[in-house]
């Protein structure tokens, strides 16, 4: 007789304790970069813990590390759920492993209480979403979703000096007990749960979020090319200023972007400067603009704004300027039949949900090219991720917990296709 399954509580917090313990940082935080041997010994401990359980573990080419418990008719696309195990240097304990460690909680709990599902149910452990140590992010789900190849990335220099091709097949090697999977299997829907990594829910006190749509993101690099000259001496009129004209045009882009459109974001993340002298007029500045936007159309229209912008600055201060697109994600909408499926799992406990859309693109993004895909988010403290003092309330991470054991059960019993696809 199987029983009504239940996320065992106590046992998800201690399974998260466990993982934030490998690649602990003494601020309390985790650094367990991609492909790292901090990475790869996370990996061992879920894929020895779905193992005692009789869960059958694959690989495939890109690392991505898959857990399936099979279904009544094992040959009926699979329901996907996970994250990923990798972090930022300093990141924190909860973003990424929640959505994998809850996922199998997920799978324990099917288990625990003998409950059968018509469709086989797999949690995934993407590889490398962060692309902290290797660039860019999010590679396995891409590689996963066919739009790149892993091979595109081999060779990749880490800050370390490891190439991503030793890396890989290191992580590969280190799991000698997975199967390869050389083909990717059929799946029926993909639902990611994570962190929001933004203070919306946990300022209106919502519980639950459900993801609509990840905005799209554009990441531009611009150099602007002037000539160095001594700073004591040269008047403005001789100048060829390569710092002035970043500014101008950095100034003019945060006056106008954000200001005029509450849906767009726009961050200079990295700046440099050439020679670097105290006492010499740069001759060479580039920097990084990183643009979001929701609409596909607004965020092209905010890249040529970029690109007027910086050549009008450049040509005020007599400078050359050239752009270099770094990278182009464009935006996804969520299946809308999965949202609605998120909603009445939340309505069935009683758990107030709302609407939202991602600022940040995560793996969901582009498996939802391939098949039809949602996320659930939970709250964070003062909105906080990617930084070591990242936090979530234990009563946040069970109710998100809940919501995906119950629309996992309600996907897995499914025999008709999603609405839309």
């Amino acid at each position: 007789m199987s029983e009504r399954a239940e996320v065992d509580g106590p046992r998800l917090l201690r399974s998260l304790a466990a993982f934030a313990a490998i690649g602990a940082t003494p601020a309390g935080g985790v650094n367990r970069q991609a492909l790292s041997p901090g990475d790869r010994l996370a990996r061992r401990l879920l894929a020895e813990r779905a193992l005692s359980r009789g869960f059958a573990v694959f690989q495939d080419a890109a690392a991505n590390l898959f857990l399936r418990r099979a279904g009544a008719d094992d040959t009926l696309p699979a329901v996907l759920i996970g994250s990923h195990l990798d972090s930022q240097p300093t990141g924190g304990r909860f973003d990424g492993a929640l959505g994998t460690l809850s996922a199998f909680e997920v799978l324990e709990a099917l288990e625990d209480a003998g409950v059968s599902t018509v469709r086989p149910v797999e949690v995934v452990a993407f590889t490398n979403e962060e692309g902290s140590r290797y660039a860019p992010g999010c590679m396995g789900s891409m590689a996963f979703a066919g739009l790149h190849p892993i091979s595109e990335w081999q060779a990749a220099m880490a800050p370390d000096g490891e190439r991503l091709e030793h890396e890989l097949a290191a992580t590969l090697g280190a799991l000698p007990e997975a199967t390869m999977r050389h083909a990717r299997p059929d799946i029926f829907a993909f639902v990611e749960l994570h962190i929001e990594q933004g203070p919306v829910l946990e300022r209106e006190n919502v519980p639950i979020g459900v993801v609509t749509a990840i905005q799209g993101t554009k990441w531009l690099e611009v150099t602007f090319t002037g000539e160095a000259a001594h700073a004591g001496t040269t008047p403005r009129e001789f100048r060829k200023d390569a710092m002035a004209a970043a500014a101008h045009a950095i100034a003019a882009l945060q006056a106008t972007v954000m200001a005029e459109d509450p849906q767009a974001r726009l961050t200079v993340g990295r700046l440099s400067l050439e020679p670097g002298s105290v006492n010499v007029i740069p001759r060479q500045v580039t920097f990084t603009i990183d643009l979001r936007h929701p609409d596909g159309i607004a965020l092209a229209d905010l890249e040529a704004l970029v690109r007027t912008t910086c050549a009008i600055a450049g040509e005020q201060w007599g400078c050359t300027t050239a752009i270099r697109p770094l990278l182009d994600m464009a935006p996804g909408t969520f299946e809308p039949a999965l949202i609605s499926a998120i909603e009445t799992a939340c309505r069935s406990r009683g758990i107030a949900c709302r609407q939202m859309t991602s600022g940040a693109f995560h793996d969901a993004l582009f498996v939802n090219r391939i098949a039809p895909s949602a996320m659930i988010f939970i709250p964070c403290r003062d909105g906080i991720s990617h930084n070591e003092a990242e936090f979530v309330e234990d009563r946040h991470v069970l109710l998100g917990a809940a919501t995906l054991l119950d629309l996992t059960l309600d996907l897995a019993n499914r025999t008709d296709a999603l609405a839309g696809r």
